[in-house]
């Protein structure tokens, strides 16, 4: 499918790449570069930007789909995120995809040296804490795999989400052992003692095994060990000790302590710890998060043993939309690309297993239609078929949910505020409450000789303007500053502003009629989340003399209506795995 290889490099380029540089990356046509994307643009996954493409909020409904089917991020977030918050260090929640580990959660600490790893980046096994627990459970043919890989790709070039591995241990010996980290302390772990020793003396064995001297690397005669040439020893090191620890095996200063979150018996992910060298060595990581990270773990999997099965969501219903699409673009329409999008779709939350009658009917799509889209999906990676039933596999977070994963509001709303403000030839502006003030975090102006001179990052009394008020509608207990009458036309009486503001909440709109400034009407409506919490407000401001209060309302607040419910949509879909940054 050739439409998934543009998705593909548009990922990798970080979510934009011109058309041309498609064409170069994918080998394929220019015109069928042009048929793709506009096929891609008519889904809502991309939007086209003169000659760009660029990645758009609604493509991660794919990796959403993986995510719902697989029930992790939903029962286990929020264990992850508490971790984070009691230990002040990153948390991260991965998942095995063939030889490398692909993140399915991030509970990151914002610090000036913070993780900057993304939900559905991947990384390669033998390079993480995580890789060896994983391995554990491998058979031949997963092992073949990693050699296969490490000789094809000796510096994983295939993982942009990691530095090459081209640095060799320092001090290492051509075809010898290499060193300890620079923490002075071991990069793996040694035999286990009893199962059933009691929590403190499991610990102290812990630490005596980590402090003992690590195994030889092994590399090809006349080579320096690089990284990762010890991942089979520290794989039976994992499977002994039931823990992991990466001492900067990806990149100088990273450690991470990692544990496996068990389901009937397999690994259903693993949860890691991960700090900085400044913060922790990797010893001492092990010494003192190890307790609590087991304490977090047996949580976790008794979340997994206790939770009910889901309930199935409703049909995606899309192979109508797709052949209504190919009539009105006729060939620039590409529908056998559209229709095995849809097939990913069709999985979510309590539709982890489909057979092919289930993918039917979930899709629209004829059986032989649905038969074809999954088998090309299986030979791509992004489908497994066991028993004449087919699941989505991790792969599917690689079309394109790592540079969404960061998408803010601001982010979401610019698209949406740029056609609104060219269909109505006037300024738009998203903005938050920041205590008794609005902030702008996204705006489009208009180059009118007279506009409304307003950019990002300014705050305004939130009193006085209609952004504000649906803000403050929300809020109906909010308590209310001091009212200053910054025109005649100010209201200045908590009374009247609360009545004001029980009407706006009633209505759904605001209107401020040059109370914030003589001759600047505005109106706004909310933006809400997928809760129904008023986050943000979107407005159009224009200058009192181009139309009235009466026409704003008739004219301007249908439009605004339309653009904050696109933008909902997309928060809607964006928000549904992770924390949109509103700001």
């Amino acid at each position: 499918m050739r439409g998934i290889a543009v998705l593909r490099r548009l990922t990798e380029a970080d979510g934009v790449s011109s058309l041309s540089g498609l064409e170069r990356a994918t080998g394929l046509a220019r015109s069928t570069v042009d048929r793709i994307t506009a096929t891609l643009a008519r889904m809502g996954y991309v939007r086209l930007d003169g000659r760009d493409a660029l990645l758009a909020p609604r493509l991660m409904e794919l990796g959403n789909a993986y995510l719902g089917a697989l029930r992790l991020p939903r029962l286990l977030d929020a264990h992850a995120d508490a971790l984070a918050d009691e230990l002040d260090e990153s948390v991260s929640l991965a998942v095995g995809d063939r030889d490398g580990i692909r993140f399915i959660h991030q509970a990151t600490r914002r610090r000036a040296m913070s993780l900057s790893f993304r939900i559905g980046d991947l990384l390669p096994a033998e390079r993480t804490a995580p890789g060896p627990l994983f391995a554990t459970e491998w058979g031949e043919a997963e092992w073949a795999r990693w050699h296969g890989r490490r000789a094809a790709d000796p510096e994983d070039r295939g993982f942009p989400a990691v530095p090459a591995r081209s640095r060799p241990y320092a001090d290492a010996p051509s075809g010898t052992a290499g060193t300890t980290g620079t923490t002075g302390t071991s990069r793996t772990n040694w035999a286990a003692g009893p199962a059933d020793r009691d929590r403190a003396g499991r610990d102290r064995a812990d630490r005596d095994r980590a402090d003992r001297p690590a195994p030889a690397r092994s590399a090809p005669p006349g080579r320096l060990a690089t990284v990762g040439d010890d991942f089979e020893a520290r794989t039976e090191e994992a499977r002994k000790d039931g823990w992991a620890l990466d001492d900067q095996l990806i990149e100088p200063g990273l450690v991470a302590l990692s544990m496996p979150v068990r389901e009937a018996g397999r690994i259903a992910c693993v949860v890691s710890v991960v700090s900085h060298t400044s913060r922790h060595t990797a010893a001492d990581l092990r010494d003192t998060l190890l307790p609590r990270l087991r304490a977090a773990v047996a949580a976790m999997e008794r979340e997994l043993r206790e939770a009910p099965p889901a309930e199935p969501g409703a049909p995606s219903g899309l192979a109508t939309w797709t052949g209504a699409s190919k009539q009105e673009l006729g060939r620039e329409f590409v529908e056998s690309l559209a229709r095995g999008l849809t097939v990913i779709t069709s999985f979510g939350e309590g539709r982890a297993e489909l057979t092919l009658t289930e993918v039917a009917q979930a899709t629209g799509l004829a059986r032989a239609t649905a038969r074809r889209a999954l088998i090309t999906l299986e030979h791509l990676g992004y489908v497994t078929a066991h028993d004449r039933v087919f699941r989505l596999t991790p792969r599917v977070l690689g079309l394109g949910f790592p540079p969404l994963s960061r998408t803010t509001l601001p982010d979401i709303a610019v698209p949406h505020l740029t056609e609104l403000s060219h269909r109505l030839h006037e300024s738009t502006s998203l903005a938050v409450l920041a205590g008794d003030e609005v902030q702008y975090t996204a705006r489009v102006a208009t180059s009118r000789v007279m506009s409304v001179n307003v950019v990002v990052g300014t705050r305004l009394p939130a009193y006085a303007t209609s952004l504000g008020r649906v803000l403050l509608a929300d809020r109906p207990d909010a308590r209310l500053p001091e009212l200053l009458p910054l025109t005649p036309r100010t209201i200045t009486d908590p009374a009247l502003l609360r009545a004001e503001l029980d009407r706006v909440r009633e209505a759904g709109y605001a209107l401020a009629d040059e109370e914030l400034e003589e001759g600047l009407r505005a109106v706004a409506v909310p933006v809400r989340d997928r809760g129904g919490r008023v986050v943000a407000a979107v407005n159009v401001a224009l200058h009192s003399s181009r139309r009235t209060a009466e026409e704003c309302v008739r004219d301007i607040l249908p439009e605004l209506y339309a653009t904050a419910s696109r933008v909902e949509a997309d928060l809607r879909v964006a928000g549904r795995f992770r924390r949109v940054q509103v700001g």
